[in-house]
């Protein structure tokens, strides 16, 4: 394994989880496209990050104490200037565990899920579905064994009930399907190499374009938490 990924999976043993910083650059390590972004730990950087990441964008707390985020108002969508976002990482800072704010680039597309888990029949299976704040109502998923190969990753966002969500419903534009296999069948093949120090990994929502997929969200549980 890199050494880098096997320092980020170290650094994360305490949490049982991996911060949502150290599990994008872990999933860039496989080759798999995020959104950019900028770990502010001190307000002073909040200028060059939010110059790197460009307005609008979304801030999210970082603690190793809250693993959803959105249960604490630890999630800000559409901020627009630097003053707003001094008051978020100021309240932001009241939260436990506070360890900064990732500032995260806002793009377009529809709302995918991808994740993977270990079941104790069959191994490291991945989830396929229909994304966003949807998935807990819809339960629109298909599930493959991985690694998965590219005709079955096809084949599993073929299967879904709402892929006329992304294939241009209601005029919007369809999702390159393309990139989204390719994103799913690397992602397996990264989940399938962690499977004996991870548990589970929700990629959620992964923003699927014309042009791209790209992982906006990710969450990496280790194993034995």
């Amino acid at each position: 394994m890199n050494p880098n990924l096997e320092r980020i999976l170290e650094l994360s043993k305490s949490a049982g989880w991996v911060l949502e910083p150290h599990a994008k650059e872990l999933l860039q390590g496989f080759g798999l496209p995020t959104t950019r972004y900028y770990w502010v730990r001190d307000a002073g950087d909040i200028p060059a990050g939010a110059g790197f990441v460009g307005y609008p964008l979304v801030a999210k707390i970082v603690s190793p104490d809250i693993l959803h985020k959105s249960d604490v108002g630890g999630v800000v969508v559409g901020v627009k200037e630097e003053s707003e976002l001094r008051e978020i990482f100021a309240r932001f800072s009241g939260l436990k565990g506070f360890a900064g704010v990732l500032l995260d680039q806002m793009v377009p597309g529809a709302e995918v899920l991808v994740g993977s888990k270990e079941d104790p029949q069959f191994g490291t299976v991945v989830v396929v579905g229909i994304g966003g704040t949807s998935v807990e109502v819809y339960k629109d998923v298909a599930i493959r064994m991985a690694p998965v190969t590219r005709k079955e990753a096809l084949a599993a966002i073929g299967s879904l009930r709402g892929l006329k969500l992304l294939d241009g419903y209601r005029g919007r534009e369809p999702v390159n399907r393309e990139a989204l296999t390719d994103l799913v069948v690397r992602f397996s093949g990264a989940a399938y190499e962690l499977r004996e120090l991870v548990e589970s990994i929700d990629l959620n929502p992964v923003l699927c374009s014309r042009e791209r997929a790209v992982i906006a969200d990710a969450r990496i549980v280790l194993r034995g938490t």
